[in-house]
Parts: structure tokens; C-alpha cells; sequence
């Protein structure tokens, strides 16, 4: 008998379509709305697998019903068992199936990794910044201090870079040229770096060794292209 080779997770927040490379397909968005509610809730009532799918169809324009096992299989299928997100606890309720008012409904939380995705993917600068924040309380998350630091720092000064460095951290991951995300360390960030970021690194270095007149006109060209 052929064994049926058991499919490995993968992640789809940054997924686009062949024919359209930067339209985000519907799995894609629908895993960056699961990511995005989860960090932002508080109560458990709201981080369930139907609050979930009320806030997304109400996003969208679309029913609950419509968009309810979408959500169902990139939790169950994607996002638990790549323990980007956990069961967080369980809800009891007073009608539907017996078995089900037992064991109660569950509802969900964003795991250290999970809190990495959420800042690749995150609307706005302040909310990356509060992601990152509560990511780096706790110590094992990473144990390079300067690391830390220089994060934290390019989070107020230059936060697109960060987003941008973020953002190729999760895709490394998703293509599996890292195998975690957390710890984050600077020898996985490293394997995550491509052009745009060594290009990057070549005008912040260049750019640090000039002295205060040759930047001027650098910073006069950067600002009337960028």
C-alpha cells in the first residue's frame, strides 16, 4: 500500500497570486484577519472561531456563515500546528449539542511566534512598536540584548525598515529557509536578508561615514525621490 506523504504547514500571509504578484490571495487574507484579531483582543468571548468569523465578515462585507470554515482549516490545519496560535481555554455554553456544552467552545491566543507574524503584518507603526514591545518582555524571545535594543531604536527611527525586515523574517519562515521563529537571533535574520536589505545596509554604512556637508545633498536627493 502507498503511504500518503502527510502535508507539512505552511503559512500563507504573504502569498499572491501567480498572475497578480502583488494581490494577496484570499487564504492570505484570511489568515493576516485571523493574526491581526487575535492580537488585538482581549476578551476570550471575542477570540473564538465565530467572533472571529463575524469580525472578518463584517470586514469583508460577506456572512459569518460564508467565511466560518475558512477560518476553521487555517486554524486547524495551519496556524495550531505551526503553534503560531494556541487554545488559550475553553467557554462554557448553554445550548447546542450535549457534548459540546460539556466540553465547552475554545478560544485562542497568539503565541510568542504568533506575536512576530502579527508585527509583519501589522496596519500601522504604533501597533508594531506595542507588538514588539510585549514580544521582547519576555527574555527567551531573544537573548541578544543589543539585538533587542537596535530593534526597539529603528522602531521610532526608521520603522518601514523594520517592517520590511519583519516582513522578510516570516517569508524565510513560510519557504522554510528557517525552520522558527523564535528565539529571534541575528543568525536567522541574517538567512532572512536578500538585495533590498543588503542594499540598505550599503547606504547606512556609506551614509555614517560622511561627514555632515556630503550628507547634505544626499538627504536633499533622498527626499525629493523617496
Amino acid at each position: 500500500m502507498t503511504k500518503i506523504k502527510k502535508q507539512i504547514p505552511k503559512l500563507s500571509v504573504f502569498q499572491t497570486f501567480k498572475t497578480k504578484n502583488k494581490e494577496l490571495t484570499g487564504e492570505a487574507m484570511r489568515q493576516r484577519g485571523i493574526i491581526t484579531h487575535l492580537v488585538s483582543e482581549t476578551l476570550p468571548t471575542r477570540k473564538t472561531r465565530t467572533a472571529i468569523a463575524h469580525k472578518l465578515a463584517e470586514q469583508n462585507g460577506t456572512t459569518w456563515q460564508n467565511i466560518y470554515s475558512g477560518i476553521f482549516r487555517d486554524l486547524d490545519e495551519i496556524l495550531l500546528p505551526l503553534e503560531l496560535v494556541i487554545e488559550a481555554g475553553r467557554l462554557p455554553i448553554k445550548r447546542g449539542p450535549k457534548a459540546l456544552q460539556e466540553q465547552g467552545v475554545p478560544y485562542y491566543q497568539l503565541t510568542d511566534s504568533g506575536l512576530l507574524v502579527a508585527a509583519s503584518v501589522s496596519n500601522t507603526e504604533k501597533e508594531r512598536m506595542r507588538i514588539m514591545n510585549d514580544f521582547f518582555e519576555k527574555e527567551s524571545n531573544t537573548k541578544e540584548k543589543d539585538l533587542k535594543k537596535a530593534i526597539i531604536t529603528l522602531l521610532d527611527v526608521a520603522p518601514n525598515f523594520v517592517l520590511l525586515l519583519l516582513q522578510k523574517y516570516i517569508e524565510s519562515y513560510s519557504e522554510g529557509t528557517i525552520d522558527k521563529l523564535v528565539p529571534f537571533n541575528s543568525e536567522y535574520i541574517k538567512k532572512a536578508f536578500d538585495d533590498a536589505l543588503h542594499v540598505q545596509r550599503e547606504l547606512l554604512e556609506g551614509f555614517s561615514s560622511l561627514s555632515n556637508s556630503d550628507r547634505e545633498p544626499i538627504m536633499s536627493l533622498l527626499k525629493k525621490i523617496g
